[in-house]
């Protein structure tokens, strides 16, 4: 575990400060973790987090950001 690559797409992600609040949010989670952002495409990769994507996910709804089904 640890090496998984997690794709989240987020409707609500539309600037800097979004990417800023998302990247606390999952930090906080998980400070091991690394963040790709897609802003234009609305689109965030996480990879190396030892969270499940469940708790990655509900890290992303506490944050005011939650990931699409779509």
């Amino acid at each position: 575990m640890g090496s998984d690559v997690q794709n989240f797409h987020l409707p609500d992600m539309s600037c800097g400060h979004c990417v800023a609040a998302i990247t606390e949010a999952i930090h906080e989670l998980d400070a091991a973790a690394r963040l790709n952002f897609d802003r234009e495409g609305r689109h965030l990769q996480v990879e190396g987090s030892s969270k499940s994507r469940t708790e990655l996910a509900a890290a992303l709804t506490e944050a005011g950001y939650p990931p699409s089904h779509a």
